[in-house]
């Protein structure tokens, strides 16, 4: 062959090998582009693309007044997107200077010549996720956003910020378990009013587009199919931080005092049923009182005494005595089959009337009327005890809500010793909220009212859905027996077993009630020891009630367990305080108007309460954070200087200003007190020691 001929046959060769492979490329392209497409598309999106959940900023719990009980602070991770496609060298080259100016004395941590050779060399890099600084607060963030080329945004600026939140209380520890929590996961756990109205805190998330990174890093990316989150409501309760910081302070001082394993303090409005302080401590292994259950809604226990109130509306309702009948107690003791009911006054009381009965307390004098009269016919007494409400929840809207127990007659429990057991407040289980929930009625004509904790639920400030205040039964009883029941409870304050509650400025009426405490396996005695709950329930001011209150002590050690004794002192306490501040005020003179006290604080919060109230103000500047100060009828907003690093000065803060300034700036934060900063344990201006702990003490 030809030399020629070779050439052109393997040139043949080689052009036919090309096509061959050409048309395979093609082919490939065809089946990967058309007919596997949609394979390959889902595949890309799932390694270079996802799309994450954007959660919604939960809502506040806020106090009748709208202080904050629990609240979300927003943190933010700040980044730069380097290389954006919608960043021009012009805009890099005009701004860039500015930006690391900016960040020098915003973020701190380097000089603005260190932050340009780092930012530069990410550009040069070509790094779309560089980190800024993480843990930035609101203000700060919206201080970074004016700064040459990040005030362009995240798509011609590079500007990158993405959101978290820490859930705080506020004032600590006030109502902390009825504030409640929530903890995720297979065993997580709902508790209090987070719980409960956590579909309404919680709010809608979003979603954002991500772009996987060289290295790992996922970047949000913008994309027309992101979704904004909808923050989540604010719940307004019923709690005033005021009466609930008197009654856990009351109830504190008296369970250290009889060393007591725990206790519960509730005191509620009686017309509408409103909750304004509910306070559960119990004793922990560091020896100290904590919130740890809350006693008042789930624990369901004997009540002892305070439920001869029912048996006498059931006898007194049913006619079957009057209030001057007179009752023989004989020497203090009467036994019914193997059953002794005793008297706590030894030698007993003898031949009383029925109103000396109750106003004394006489367990056998309560347990004659009730079994004498119904020992024929006991599912009538039972009968009127269940038309009044008591076999019955509450409904409180938190989760685990105690089961009352109020047997009847025939149930696998009842027996002979059960009416006259029953009659004073044994072989029935109540809560304490419950137990309150009846002695209101009584305060408000018979009407039971449904304990509301909650008034109205709200969209950033305006109310999107009320909550009115439910009746549970409209009448428990006729009204003429609701003015004999009236006039028990203040004969037991006037004349019987609670006297030292006794005062000459105005009326309380209440039950005292002291309860053997039933172990499950060794009942009410063991080892020779007997445990006891004292409690005292009733209302104020007794002529013309308008608040309702009920103190339960649960296991006191040091010898005293009577309820005049134990529980009485702290519904006193609450008392006196709430009729100190809520009732009978003189209303103030305008000739004494004087500016009000103004905390150091976030400048705009400052600014928008003083245009609701009309008041007038000058500013040096407008730095976000201030210091304001009061001369004559003008208010002076000062620059208050904080410098990256350094420890800031929150002296006159509230606790949520102060909290948001120290944490930021990486110090852990213990709180004492409530009002504002008197004391840092740090002096502003030292150089901050990351995640060195800082205290801060608060008085009002």
């Amino acid at each position: 062959m030809a030399l020629r001929d070779q050439i052109i046959w393997r040139s043949g060769v080689v052009y036919i090998a090309i096509i061959i492979v050409a048309v395979a490329i093609l082919a490939r392209i065809f089946i990967i582009q058309f007919v596997q497409g949609t394979k390959w598309t889902e595949m890309g999106e799932e390694y270079i693309y996802k799309t994450d959940d954007v959660p919604a900023n939960r809502g506040d719990i806020l106090s009748d007044d709208g202080r904050l009980l629990a609240s979300s602070i927003p943190y933010y991770s700040v980044y730069m997107d380097t290389r954006s496609t919608g960043m021009d060298q012009h805009t890099w080259d005009q701004g860039i200077n500015g930006l690391c100016d900016g960040l020098s004395k915003i973020i701190g941590l380097r000089s603005a010549a260190s932050w340009k050779r780092d930012l530069t060399n990410a550009r040069r890099k070509g790094e779309r996720y560089y980190l800024i600084k993480r843990r930035v607060s609101h203000n700060t963030l919206k201080e970074l956003k004016e700064l040459p080329v990040f005030r362009e945004g995240r798509y011609r600026g590079g500007f990158i910020a993405e959101s978290e939140n820490r859930r705080i209380k506020p004032h600590i520890r006030l109502a902390s378990r009825t504030i409640g929590y929530l903890t995720k996961g297979s065993s997580g756990n709902v508790v209090g009013l987070e719980g409960a109205y956590d579909a309404e805190l919680t709010g809608v998330s979003g979603s954002v587009l991500k772009q996987r990174l060289t290295g790992g890093a996922w970047m949000p990316v913008n994309d027309k199919n992101s979704v904004e989150p909808r923050d989540g409501n604010d719940v307004l309760t019923t709690i005033n931080v005021d009466l609930q910081d008197v009654a856990e302070s009351a109830l504190e001082k008296q369970l250290s005092r009889h060393n007591a394993h725990h206790g519960v303090a509730i005191l509620m409005e009686v017309e509408t049923g409103d909750i304004k302080a509910i306070a559960n401590l119990e004793t922990g292994d560091d020896g100290f009182y904590h919130e740890s259950y809350n006693y008042a809604v789930g624990e369901s226990t004997e009540p002892g005494s305070t439920f001869k109130l029912a048996s006498f509306i059931a006898a007194l309702e049913d006619g079957v005595v009057n209030l001057d009948d007179i009752i023989d107690t004989g020497d203090g003791s009467v036994k019914y089959y193997d059953k002794t009911i005793r008297d706590s006054k030894r030698g007993g009381y003898g031949k009383i009337t029925a109103r000396e009965v109750f106003e004394k307390s006489s367990n056998v004098g309560t347990a004659k009327i009730i079994y004498e009269n119904y020992k024929g016919r006991p599912g009538d007494y039972v009968d009127r005890l269940y038309r009044m409400g008591l076999k019955d929840k509450v409904g409180i809207d938190i989760k685990g809500e105690g089961e009352p127990l109020i047997r009847y007659p025939g149930d696998k429990y009842w027996s002979g010793i059960s009416l006259p057991m029953m009659s004073h407040g044994y072989e029935v289980q109540m809560t304490p909220l419950q137990v309150l929930t009846f002695y209101n009625a009584v305060a408000n004509g018979g009407r039971m009212m449904k304990p509301r904790i909650v008034r109205e639920v709200r969209y950033h400030g305006q109310t999107i859905e009320k909550i009115d205040p439910a009746v549970l039964n409209p009448a428990i009883c006729s009204k003429s027996t609701i003015e004999k029941a009236r006039s028990l409870l203040e004969g037991v304050v006037e004349r019987g077993t609670a006297t030292n509650l006794n005062n000459g400025i105005y009326k309380i009426a209440g039950k005292t009630g002291t309860a053997q405490i039933a172990n499950e396996k060794y009942g009410y005695k063991h080892g020779g020891r007997v445990s006891y709950q004292a409690s005292f329930v009733g209302y104020f001011p007794a002529d013309d009630p308008v608040y309702s209150c009920i103190v339960v002590v649960n296991a006191p050690s040091n010898s005293v367990y009577y309820g005049n004794l134990v529980a009485g002192p702290v519904f006193r306490e609450i008392s006196d305080k709430v009729y100190a501040t809520h009732f009978y005020k003189e209303p103030a003179s305008d000739d004494n108007w004087s500016l009000p006290r103004i905390k150091n604080g976030y400048r705009e919060d400052t600014e928008f309460l003083l245009a609701q109230y009309g008041i007038t103000y000058e500013q040096e500047s407008r730095t976000a954070w201030i210091k304001p100060v009061s001369s004559d009828d003008t208010v002076k907003m000062v620059n208050l200087e904080l410098i990256q690093n350094l420890v800031p000065d929150v002296m006159g803060m509230g606790i949520k200003d102060a909290l948001f300034l120290l944490e930021n700036a990486g110090l852990k934060v213990k709180a004492e007190g409530r009002g504002k900063v008197y004391r840092q344990s740090v002096r502003p201006g030292l150089r901050i020691d990351p995640g060195s702990t800082i205290k801060i003490e608060l008085r009002n």
